[in-house]
């Protein structure tokens, strides 16, 4: 057995055992990791974890970083994290490595989708097998696993929601929910949240409500996004609003079981209605939390109520599942649970595949009946690898317990991350379910003004410095998203509180 260790100043080996030419025979040994060890002034350091990496043999990091500028779309570039970025090896569960054998710890999941952990043991090995046997197969054909597949992942959705239809993406799945909408209500409008994401495709583009994904075309018709019940930034808001383990700071004066907050951002929705669409809509889109937007929850009976609206209208409800699902909430496997609402269609992607592209669109037997006025063929999605990728992550999930752990580490750390909030005055707000988590930056807790882009900037790249990589979103950019592959411990936990409280008292000091 070989020892790699990792921290802020030492390396994870890249041992070179002969010539590791199958990355997926990754030599790792599992075993306990502690993640403590800081002293005050002093940086966290990631504690020993015994391990052997796959031989670190490539092109330079400067020649990749001339290839990204020359050869990739400059989009590429411009999305590029870091202003040191970060050049990843290899993944294991909840551990991500450079190309310089340095260990990080990934809280971000490469944009919550590593559901049960980098190159899990079982999903791998059940890629490895189909691989074997029959790597692409179009749905003209019978072929086992497309209909195992569609059947274990029924079996997770109450009734009347049993109608499956695969695809590679959460755009594509969004984009073939708002088709399906139209054809089966005959209506064209369709809501969604100021704040979402719902892909970026041409059509998706018109429920995603962030400028920074707007282009200067026409787009999105019949699309129109109304008010957020953010109950932390919005005009209305308290401190019981909403389904999670800590609350907003505002001040609350309703009485229990009443919410004026929730009341007033429906009669937000309801001058949407009167005023921005016609008397009957296609469907209403809404993330359970939203996830590009920032984590935020919305007032514990919103969706039912909107849910009740919508449907007033003629419209469907689509729960967009992409980010939520598969039991990174905790308390639910869907995240539409949790507001105690049955959606007409659901949407997936991300975590089905733990990194493999795919999506899926879930609805009811009659709308998927509307959905055959005419013919659609999607090439790759519900291929024969994909489905035995998708199936074993639903078995790892049951197996490891992945749902319950997320409840407990994902509750662990937002009451922890919660104490920072108390003890900095630019911690606004920490918000979720599970691991599903934002923390909200301001410029102080009295105006609630988002913290500008470069102070964001600053301690991001500290928390990337110490050895964890988290994301960042919401309209300002003022959110940071902690969304990790499931399987992360509590000791992973208190590592990064460690890391984030000394990145945020770092930039105090300066500032």
């Amino acid at each position: 057995m070989y020892k790699a260790i990792s921290s802020l100043s030492g390396r994870c080996a890249a041992l070179t055992r002969g010539s590791f030419s199958r990355p997926s025979l990754a030599y790792f040994h599992r075993a306990s990791v502690t993640n403590l060890g800081h002293k005050k002034n002093k940086h966290p350091v990631l504690q020993p974890l015994s391990c052997v990496l796959v031989s670190i043999k490539g092109m330079s990091k400067d020649r990749m970083i001339e290839i990204r500028r020359q050869n990739c779309n400059p989009m590429t570039m411009k999305v590029t994290y870091y202003k040191k970025p970060v050049f990843i090896h290899q993944g294991y569960m909840q551990w991500l490595w450079d190309v310089d054998g340095r260990r990080y710890l990934d809280l971000f999941a490469g944009v919550a989708t590593v559901s049960v952990g980098h190159c899990h043991p079982k999903v791998t090995a059940a890629a490895e097998q189909q691989l074997k046997k029959l790597w692409h197969t179009t749905n003209i054909y019978v072929y086992p696993t497309l209909h195992e597949y569609c059947e274990k992942l029924a079996s997770h959705f109450p009734d009347p929601l049993k109608v499956i239809y695969l695809t590679n993406s959460g755009s594509e799945a969004n984009d073939l929910a708002i088709l399906m909408a139209r054809l089966h209500t005959g209506n064209y409008d369709i809501i969604s949240l100021r704040g979402s994401y719902h892909g970026g495709s041409p059509q998706t583009i018109g429920l995603t409500s962030n400028a920074a994904y707007k282009y200067p075309v026409a787009s999105g018709f019949g699309c129109t996004n109304t008010m957020c019940p953010d109950v932390f930034r919005g005009p209305w808001g308290g401190s019981h609003c909403r389904d999670s383990p800590v609350q907003t700071i505002r001040e609350c004066t309703c009485a229990q079981g009443h919410c004026m907050a929730n009341q007033q951002y429906i009669a937000q929705l309801k001058e949407t209605f009167a005023t921005s669409v016609p008397n009957k809509i296609a469907a209403f889109f809404g993330e359970p939390i939203q996830g590009v937007g920032g984590a935020v929850q919305y007032p514990k009976n919103y969706l039912k109520e909107a849910y009740k609206l919508v449907r007033e209208q003629g419209g469907i409800c689509v729960a967009d599942e992409v980010q939520t699902g598969f039991g990174r909430t905790g308390s639910h496997f869907w995240g539409f649970q949790g507001h105690d609402v049955i959606p007409d269609m659901v949407t997936m992607a991300k975590g089905i595949g733990n990194g493999f592209p795919m999506g899926a669109v879930v609805t009811t037997p009659e709308i998927a009946a509307s959905f055959s006025k005419g013919l659609h063929f999607n090439t790759f999605g519900g291929n024969p690898l994909a489905c035995a990728v998708a199936s074993s992550v639903l078995d790892t999930i049951r197996e490891d317990d992945t749902q319950q752990n997320s409840l407990r580490v994902g509750t662990y750390l937002i009451t922890e991350l919660a104490k920072l909030r108390d003890k900095y005055e630019i911690i606004g707000d920490v918000r979720g379910k599970g691991l599903q988590i934002g923390v909200e930056m301001v410029r102080d807790k009295a105006s609630r003004d988002p913290l500008p882009p470069e102070a964001m900037a600053e301690i991001f790249e500290d928390v990337k410095d110490m050895g964890v990589l988290i994301g960042k979103g919401a309209i300002y950019g003022q959110t940071f998203r902690i969304k990790p592959p499931m399987c992360i411990t509590k000791e992973d936990a208190d590592f990064f509180v460690a890391v984030f409280d000394k990145s945020v008292r770092n930039y105090m000091e300066k500032r």
